[in-house]
């Protein structure tokens, strides 16, 4: 276990004298320690035994340990620790890193609170650049969380630290044993459901890490892991209302679906942006990108990693026996997280026709009939007046404005968005009535939001012509009970072509709330934006 040392302090590789502990985790402790042959200070992370492992196995790790550690110590960023050497005595391997004078982001966020948007914008394009190098290099980090992440006293900058669990692109996990390894609250939904890990997994935990710095707490925190694996894998995600300047970043690191998430170099372009300008830009269509009634947006469904049209029972049995596992301790029957609500019938509350079925493209959860509004109603008129946020109101995401609408509503609508009453219904619309933004409040119906939809839905042909891929799913808002309705049709005329709907519909205070967005099929990635902002800053008033 090394040399004796002056005063019993014990040095290894007869070079490093380890002098103060300075932490522990779960491969091992990091000591202070001085390299005696350069005279510089230093940190050395001791991985201990795991005496559950077989010896083979434990070889088998030991092995992996430096051999990409080693990968790791070939990164050379200024967002990444540096790594000086990896040594090992009495087979045990230690990784000899930079000294970092100061504590972690986790310990910053417990003693000093959430940051400010400017501040988490910087932090989060920093990682993102060192995320960039070593994704280039072929390795992933697959545990990026507050408390991986030190801050140097005095510049303030973040580094990216403790590869532990790293993997190197072609090799086994370094912890393999057959157990998850990694921070539940942080990691992706495909590698909670055993699918292959790539860059995009890394990009997830940094959308999760975003929302705790900027909030205080992971949106995917929970009393029990069989609650963390739910809120990752199935529930709606709410992001925090800290999160609005940074939203069009956010939601897209948190996008279920690897294939739709931002990568490093657009995430990090954004923020960028809004430390130079004060506004996120939205986040970009992907190239060649030619959406499909299979590649839309998913809807939330009672598994929310299958787009719409698209099944994928593979991942679904993955899914819900991990959900099985993880809850039967905790009495949570998965069956009910995880069975189909879609379909049904009955008679919608409220007459045919009249609003045009708005499209958008959420992430949320809860929806209401979608009504179509004809494309030649009333010349747009601006009412609903922008109101700062302020105590009880929402905030604006940048490119957005919060309006006070007179329904009794506040709610933030982007930026050029009309404001066009159609009888119950008030519509928000893009120059040219590109995108539609409806909200109608009404009495609460029997049955609540869920048959309020099935009953739209049945009715889906006669309200919105060529509708088609319709699907009502049960969900919840903030806790509610909600109902969500996606469903493709193909709009009021040929000029206006094929359209996608999303509709959100929930009941609060007594009154029946329904949200929808509705936008060209072509423009769904942009439509869903707009879709989650207004059902995340929605406030009746």
């Amino acid at each position: 276990m090394g040399t004796e040392g002056e005063a019993g302090v014990r040095v290894i590789a007869g070079r490093y004298r380890l002098e103060a502990r300075l932490g522990r985790g779960g491969m091992g402790v990091v000591w202070r320690a001085t390299d005696r042959l350069l005279g510089r200070q230093v940190a050395v992370k001791e991985l201990v035994p795991d005496d559950s492992l077989s010896e083979e196995e434990a070889r088998a790790r030991h092995d992996r340990t430096l051999r990409e550690a080693r990968a790791v110590a070939q990164l050379s960023h200024p967002h990444i620790i540096v790594v000086h050497d990896v040594v090992e005595e009495d087979e045990r391997p230690y990784i000899v890193m930079e000294l970092i004078d100061g504590g972690s982001l986790a310990d910053r966020i417990a003693e000093h609170g959430p940051v400010e948007p400017r501040e988490a914008a910087r932090i989060g394009a920093d990682l993102l650049g060192a995320l960039r190098a070593a994704h280039a290099a072929g390795v992933l980090h697959r545990d990026i969380k507050p408390a991986n992440v030190l801050v140097e006293s005095g510049s303030g900058r973040a580094v990216l630290t403790d590869f532990g669990i790293a993997q190197v692109a072609g090799a086994t996990t370094l912890t393999e044993t057959g157990s998850f390894v990694g921070s539940p609250e942080y990691t992706a939904p495909e590698r909670m459901s055993g699918e292959r890990t790539g860059p995009a997994s890394d990009l997830w935990s940094l959308g999760a890490l975003l929302c705790t710095v900027l909030s205080g707490e992971s949106p995917f925190r929970r009393d029990s892991l069989g609650g963390i694996l739910h809120a990752v894998v199935v529930a709606d995600i709410r992001t925090p209302p800290q999160a609005a300047p940074l939203l069009p970043v956010v939601r897209g690191l948190l996008e279920r679906d690897p294939q739709r998430r931002l990568d490093a170099a657009e995430a990090e372009r954004m923020l960028r942006a809004f430390l130079a300008t004060g506004r996120t830009p939205p986040a970009p269509a992907r190239t060649g990108y030619t959406p499909t009634q299979a590649d839309l947006p998913r809807q939330r469904s009672a598994d929310p990693s299958v787009p719409a049209g698209r099944e994928r029972p593979t991942r679904g049995v993955l899914v819900a026996a991990l959900l099985v596992a993880a809850m039967a301790g905790a009495g949570v029957s998965a069956a009910a997280l995880l069975m189909d609500r879609g379909g049904g019938g009955g008679t919608p509350p409220w007459p045919g026709p009249t609003v045009s079925g708005s499209a958008a493209t959420p992430t949320v959860s809860g929806s209401v009939p979608v009504p179509t509004v004809s494309g030649s109603t009333a010349v747009p008129t601006m009412s609903g007046s922008v109101s700062a946020p302020a105590q009880g109101r929402p905030g604006a995401p940048s490119g957005y404005r919060v309006v006070d609408d007179p329904a009794g509503y506040a709610f933030a609508v982007p930026e050029g968005f009309t404001r066009v009453p159609q009888g119950e219904r008030v519509f928000y619309m893009s120059p040219g009535r590109t995108f539609r933004l409806g909200v109608r409040v009404t009495q609460p119906q029997p049955g609540g939001p869920l048959s309020v939809l099935k009953a739209a839905a049945v009715k889906g042909a006669d309200t919105n012509p060529g509708y088609r891929n319709g699907r009502v799913t049960e969900t919840t808002r903030d806790g509610r009970p909600a109902a969500l309705w996606e469903f493709t049709w193909d709009g009021f005329s040929a000029a206006e072509g094929p359209r996608h709907t999303f509709d959100l519909c929930w009941e609060e205070g007594g009154r029946l709330y329904d949200v929808w967005v509705s936008a060209p099929v072509e423009k769904a990635r942009e439509a869903r934006q707009y879709f989650d902002v207004a059902v995340d800053t929605f406030v009746p008033v």
